[in-house]
């Protein structure tokens, strides 16, 4: 599929084939193309786990205000941001130069230590990130997907047994359509998203072509 085909038959399904598994290569494709998402100084400060135990997915749906979509996907993928995943220079720069290794080693901690917002906003642009990838990546692959925050943070975490430090960002449900998503709700026009210079400065205008 085309790249803009993909993005335009990207859509939030929430009925999904519950009889429908995603096999183990079809999950190593869809991880190992969606982390080809950038994220800063390289330190890829996400961590994924796929859940396709049924019963630990009848969990998270409780935790998620019993979303079907949590329970019936063929993957519930949880998303973490890596709040300290910064602070390991030697693991996400191993295979950088020495010289980038010494430049980054010395700028990261300068930035990062001492800062728990940024360590914060890190990692959800980290999840943002290799997230819209894993969306686009299950498309081309056929499948449909949905972004989800409407989660008990907390009891998620608990249900999949995740470390201090690394909290479940987004969910993201992949699997096979069992209905189609609902239709578009319609889309800002571009004068009321899209500034050009400073804020408020109009430039671009007219409505998106959201078909």
């Amino acid at each position: 599929m085309e790249l803009l085909d993909t993005i335009r038959a990207r859509r939030s399904v929430k009925h999904y084939d519950s009889n429908h598994r995603l096999t183990e290569s079809e999950l190593r494709h869809l991880i190992s193309n969606s982390v080809l998402a950038p994220s800063s100084f390289n330190m890829q400060n996400w961590h994924f786990v796929v859940v396709t135990d049924r019963a630990v997915q009848e969990q998270i749906c409780a935790a998620g205000w019993n979303q079907a979509q949590l329970r019936d996907a063929s993957a519930t993928i949880v998303l973490c941001g890596n709040l300290k995943g910064w602070q390991n220079t030697e693991r996400y720069l191993r295979k950088a130069p020495e010289e980038i290794q010494k430049m980054f080693g010395g700028m990261v901690p300068g930035l990062y230590a001492k800062n728990e917002q940024l360590e914060r906003d890190e990692a959800a642009r980290s999840v943002g990130l290799v997230g819209m990838n894993m969306m686009l990546v299950a498309k081309d692959m056929g499948y449909d997907t949905c972004p989800m925050i409407g989660y008990d943070a907390n009891k998620v975490a608990e249900i999949v047994e995740l470390p201090e430090g690394i909290p479940p960002l987004m969910i993201i449900t992949v699997g096979v359509a069992k209905e189609p998503a609902r239709p578009r709700m319609g889309l800002l026009d571009l004068d009321e998203v899209v500034s050009i210079d400073r804020f408020g400065n109009a430039g671009l205008s007219g409505e998106v072509d959201d078909h």
